[in-house]
This record gives structure tokens, sequence and C-alpha cells, in this order.
């Protein structure tokens, strides 16, 4: 891990919230409105993509208008009050309010769109701790994908990428933070991706409060 770190950029589902009970109730509500039945258990896995990627893994349905209809009925019933079922890790608000006050910059990259994740922010008392919060459709046209999002954050943020590090818990998370030539630490005290912890070659943090013994203060 490299030292002289500045700026711990987070990724927010997985990592920081555990968001599943909050998503997965909203998905269930969208399916049930519609009369579609789930082509695949609608567990914490489908959490982290793009939510039209996973409507479509969880639907099987592939026409943009439908998915389109899916979406918005998902974003009213998660903005409208969903979110607030979101919980965060034990340990995160402490390891939040720790690294701010000790000088870090910190900053949210995520999957999740800007509207709930500001609204999560708030709920949970953790707008502060942040100097940017990046979402897909932060830009627009939105972001492509996490990697495009990353790069933009670092270009605006004036970041020197060898001094950040980006924490993720998903093997794609570390695979844009490579893309961009930052830091990685894999986050695997929530969600475990098999597919990170498989890998040695990536360093993998199991609990917060072991946080410190790779990013130091």
């Amino acid at each position: 891990m490299a030292k002289h770190i500045t700026d711990i950029i987070f990724d927010l589902d997985g990592t920081l919230i555990d968001s599943a009970p909050s998503i997965l109730e909203c998905f269930k509500l969208v399916l049930q409105s519609r009369k579609i039945e789930p082509i695949c258990p609608l567990s914490p896995d489908l959490i982290g993509p793009p939510l039209s990627e996973t409507l479509l893994r969880i639907t099987g349905i592939n026409e943009p208008n439908v998915l389109s209809k899916l979406a918005e009925d998902f974003k009213a019933h998660y903005d409208l009050g969903g979110y607030k079922k979101t919980v965060s890790f034990f340990g995160v608000s402490e390891l939040l309010r720790q690294y701010s006050s000790s000088g870090f910059c910190l900053h949210i990259a995520t999957n999740k769109r800007l509207i709930p994740t500001t609204l999560i922010l708030s709920h949970l008392g953790w707008t502060q701790y942040f100097k940017s919060i990046y979402a897909l459709d932060s830009a627009s046209p939105s972001f492509v994908n996490k990697t495009a999002m990353l790069s933009a954050l670092i270009a605006a943020e004036k970041i020197n990428p060898i001094s950040a590090i980006y924490i993720g818990d998903r093997a794609e998370d570390h695979e844009s933070a490579v893309k961009n030539g930052l830091n990685f630490l894999g986050a695997s005290w929530g969600h475990r991706d098999q597919k990170l912890l498989s890998n040695n070659a990536i360093d993998s943090c199991r609990a917060i409060d072991q946080f410190s013994r790779y990013v130091n203060i």
C-alpha cells in the first residue's frame, strides 16, 4: 500500500452502507405492481451495478421502454422513503469522523444515483465529511461507467492518483481504480465478493477496526 495518502475515495453500497434491505424491498414492490415474476432470487448480490443492469438481470426484459418504466417506478419508491431503511456498517461513522478530522480529503464515487446518494448521506449525518460526491448521473450525459467517473473526479478535484486510494467491495471497483492509477483497498467487512477475495494480489480489509493498518493516520 502506498504511503502519504491524502485523498480517500469511497464506494457507497456494500462499502459504507448496507442498502440491500431497502433496495430489495423496492424491487419487490415494483415487480408486484407490474405483476412480473423475477427470474433470479432478490438477494444482496444484486446490489452494486447500475439500476438498469440490475433490472435486466432480475426480469430478463431487454426492452428499453419497459426497463425505463420499471426504473422510474423504483426511483419513486426509493427516493420517497425507501432509502431511509439504509443502515451503515458498524464502525463506519467513527471511521469517517476520524479520517476527516485527521486532514484527509474524503470523496464518494458510487453507481447509485446522485439524489438518493445525497439523501442517504444526509440521513446518516455524513454529508459534512465529504469534499466531493460523484454518482453515475452527476454528469450530463451520465458517466458510462465507474472508470470514467473516477477519471472525472480525479481531474476536477486535482487529485494525484499516487496519493489517493479507492475503497470498494467489488472486483469491478478494483479494475476501475487500476485503470485510473489509484491505489485500491477491498472492503470485505460487509458483502463479500468472492471474485475480489479470491485475488490474493488485492489488499482486502475484513473489518473496519483494521482499516488503519492499510491507510495510516
